[in-house]
């Protein structure tokens, strides 16, 4: 992604480096003692005159600290020449939920510095529209047709040799990066900028010789701040970020666009170009990539030296094992340049104190920190004429490791022995050694998508070709011992990865064409974000932190390694000396562990096999899945909703109430006993799962019609009537088991009453779903006192009270929480 998420994805993934460092400054020659100081032509002071005596900084655009009045002088040397501006947040919120990261970009364009008397516009052209030609009077015609946007203007305040001062105060002290309405569309309230609370940030000022960072500190209030507010601000009814002002130098013209093939697996740029000719696609797309060059005609072993290598600098603050696993991961990708054709080409170091990470020259890779785990960026500062990538920065979520150690935790109960209390070294500790291998994974993935690289979901399917999937880890049953988790995650780029880089970095457009045909002869295949993200995605080949080319075989294969886990489940799951509620966080990823191949398989079912092939490749038309194989994914998905599956050992029933100083939290199940762990609780929440992918409207859809179109798939009245047999038909070897069954009927009554409301659902699902409902309200209308038949009662008269739209008397009951799934250590 997260990318992510997928969605205003593409826009998610490109930010800019922002951490702040101490810079060199210098205090300018004061103004002579007598006399008036020295001015331009105009009347207007000189610059240097304007500026004595101030903090300076000096670089691309020379920038002044006046700290008497507060104010920030930025000298702007060339009037009517293109920029990169770019607004980022310096400092964060701190919730994953929010999304307010600190280093998270809000904005970047390219504008101009126009002067028109005493007034300095800030121009932003309008790129979306151009004309590719040499004519100008065309150019002019595409220019004119679409708005151009003046993003502020400024006063001109003094001058020198064509040169001039601006006071940029007022400008860095707006809401540039929209935080304000970030925070009120993800319910957090109405918060307005405090302009009494915010000031420039004088220590953040830095010049570079391609770019110039200006800070300011700003301050929104709120009476009323939302729960995400509350959990991690110092004020909630106070948020101070810092919002940094980027100028950056655009790169000259010596680099050449590749085209965006949409099967290469790449990120697009794009614009309409009007001076196409008629017959062609007025839009043009190009990948995002580095400029990387050859110095020299490749040598006698293929290779040649690059111009300039790509060079990524990782953050010294980066805690040990951590550090050495995150160069690790990143140098993997010095092999997919090899194969690209060029010699010493990329290289990862660890940040000297000569590169600072806001200089727009450097390539960073971040460690970030959250109040709750939350997603990793692999994003870029691009320039958006041509798509090249003028930095690269990875931020890299802190939290996320940690939740890769509780996940092993529940897997290996290992805390017995002479381990109870922890493990005496590093090198011992099998948790750890698991969370080291999926960090050098989420290093590789993360620079990935600096170097232009998309999502590719498909890896997983095909013997893990690609770190650009998001790889579950691979856990082998043992009879009756730990798993096996020796493979957990795969060491290097793969095959994908390889080509990939070949496409968009080898230095002749030919040769990039040929990896697309090399991918097609040798079965390598890409499937991104928008296929594969939605609950009701078709693609049986791209799901996320899923394992195996058989989808059903490795839900199976989770089944079995969940059961074996939750058998030996026990207070060896933590630590000497912790209390035993924390059992409960190991518990639920475990109890939960099979849901993202849940998803994984439902794609199967009314699956649809495609790819991004163009006319004149060989292009399959799109396949659906064949009836055995949807047959076996609807039963696979129903034996995760039986009370054997779901039933909880003894030692995890037995969880004891938080004790003083632990409280609840989102990682959590929901329950409905109050303090005590609800042991039926689970359950339902693993149902709610299984069935949102059983009962999505666009899968149901696709049932429905491909079953009309050939009558030997199976139909979606097919699905509900395996479903009603494999939900009131389950066996209960316990009263414990009988419980759960009966939940998991209560939810599968209210997802299809869900269902059955759903405005955007087809007439055909709408109508299956109501007639289910109708058969399932007669049947479970029975007389009795036992538990099956008061509760079947109540059921029937929910049914019939919605079925009568009598939607006073047939109040949903609240469904629990289901804990967080994505992003995962996994």
């Amino acid at each position: 992604m997260p990318r992510p998420l997928a969605l205003a994805l593409l826009a998610a993934l490109v930010v800019v480096s922002l951490t702040a460092t101490s810079g060199c400054s210098s205090t300018a020659p004061t103004a002579p003692a007598s006399g008036h100081a020295p001015t331009e032509a105009g009347g207007l002071p000189a610059i240097e005159s304007k500026t004595a005596g101030l903090e300076s900084h000096d670089g691309q655009w020379p920038v002044w600290w006046d700290g008497a009045d507060g104010k920030i002088w930025l000298e702007v040397p060339e009037l009517d020449a293109d920029l990169l501006y770019v607004v980022s947040l310096a400092a964060g919120l701190g919730s994953n939920d929010v999304g307010l990261d600190r280093s998270q970009l809000g904005g970047e364009r390219v504008v101009r510095f126009e002067r028109v008397g005493r007034r300095v516009l800030l121009v932003q052209p309008n790129l979306r529209f151009r004309a590719d030609t040499d004519n100008p009077a065309e150019q002019l015609a595409v220019e004119d047709a679409f708005a151009s946007s003046v993003v502020w203007g400024f006063d001109v305040a003094a001058e020198t040799d064509g040169r001039v001062l601006i006071d940029v105060t007022d400008f860095v002290l707006r809401d540039a990066h929209g935080v304000a309405e970030t925070l009120r569309q993800t319910g957090q309230g109405a918060f307005s900028l405090d302009k009494q609370r915010s000031a420039p940030v004088p220590s953040a000022l830095k010049a570079f010789p391609r770019n110039t960072e200006i800070e300011a500190r700003l301050t929104f209030a709120s009476t009323q701040p939302g729960r995400y507010v509350r959990d991690v601000a110092a004020d909630p009814t106070a948020v101070t970020v810092r919002v940094r002002h980027s100028f950056v130098m655009l790169p000259d013209d010596g680099y050449e666009p590749r085209a965006f093939h949409p099967a290469a697996g790449y990120f697009p740029i794009s614009y309409a170009d009007y001076a196409v000719p008629i017959g062609e696609d007025i839009e043009r797309r190009w990948i995002t990539r580095h400029r990387l060059q050859c110095a020299a005609p490749a040598g006698a072993d293929g290779l040649c030296d690059p111009v300039e290598p790509i060079v990524y600098y990782l953050d010294p603050g980066t805690p040990e094992p951590v550090r050495s696993a995150l160069l690790d991961g990143a140098r993997w990708w010095a092999d997919a340049f090899t194969a690209a054709g060029f010699r010493d080409a990329y290289r990862v170091e660890v940040r000297p104190d000569s590169v600072d990470p806001l200089d727009a020259r450097y390539n960073t890779i971040q460690w970030v920190h959250r109040a709750t785990r939350g997603w990793s960026y692999g994003s870029s500062v691009i320039d958006p004429r041509t798509g090249e990538i003028l930095k690269g920065h990875v931020s890299l979520g802190s939290l996320r490791v940690r939740q890769d150690y509780l996940i092993a935790e529940g897997l290996l109960a290992p805390y017995v022995g002479e381990n109870a209390d922890g493990f005496a070294s590093e090198a011992d500790d099998p948790m750890l050694q698991l969370a080291l291998a999926r960090l050098r994974q989420l290093s590789a993935h993360e620079v990935g998508h600096t170097i232009g690289l998309a999502h590719n979901f498909a890896g997983s399917t095909q013997d893990r070709s690609t770190v650009m999937d998001y790889p579950a880890p691979l856990a082998l049953p043992a009879s009756g011992n730990a798993p096996d988790l020796s493979e957990a995650y795969a060491v290097g780029v793969g095959d994908w990865d390889v080509q990939a880089v070949r496409y968009g970095y080898a230095p002749s457009d030919a040769e990039a064409e040929r990896v697309l045909a090399e991918n097609r002869d040798r079965g390598l295949r890409y499937i991104t974000d928008t296929d594969a993200r939605p609950t009701g995605a078709a693609t049986p080949t791209g799901a996320l932190w899923d394992n195996g080319a058989d989808a059903v075989q490795a839900l199976e294969l989770e089944m079995a390694v969940r059961r074996d886990a939750l058998d030996r489940f026990s207070e060896a799951v933590v630590r000497e000396g912790r209390p035993l509620a924390t059992l409960e966080e190991a518990l639920v990823p475990l109890y939960l562990r099979h849901r993202y191949q849940v998803d994984a398989t439902a794609h199967l079912v009314g699956g649809v096999a495609y790819g991004y092939t163009s006319r004149g490749e060989g292009a399959e038309p799109p396949t659906p899945v064949d009836g055995d194989t949807q047959r076996a994914a609807i039963d696979a998905l129903l034996m995760t909703v039986t009370p054997e599956a779901l039933a909880l050992p003894g030692a995890a029933r037995l969880i004891p109430p938080r004790p003083p100083g632990y409280y609840d939290g989102r990682e959590l199940f929901d329950g409905r006993t109050g303090l005590t762990f609800d042991p039926v609780a689970p359950a339902e929440t693993a149902a709610q799962l299984t069935f949102s992918y059983l009962l999505d409207a666009d899968r149901a859809a696709r049932l429905a019609y491909q079953h009309d179109l050939d009558p030997s798939l199976p139909s979606f009245t097919d699905l509900l009537m395996a479903a009603d047999g494999a939900i009131r038909g389950a066996g209960a070897a316990t009263p414990y088991e009988a419980a759960i069954r009966r939940a998991v009927l209560a939810t599968w009554v209210e997802a299809l009453i869900d269902l059955a409301a759903e405005p955007d659902a087809a007439i055909p699902v709408r109508a299956a779903a109501e007639g289910t409902l109708d058969m399932l309200g007669d049947a479970l209308d029975t007389d009795g006192t036992d538990d099956d038949a008061v509760h079947g009662a109540w059921l029937a008269r929910r049914i019939e009270a919605f079925l009568d739209r009598d939607f006073d008397e047939a109040a949903a009951p609240e469904p629990v929480t289901i804990p967080p799934g994505s992003p995962i250590g996994q």
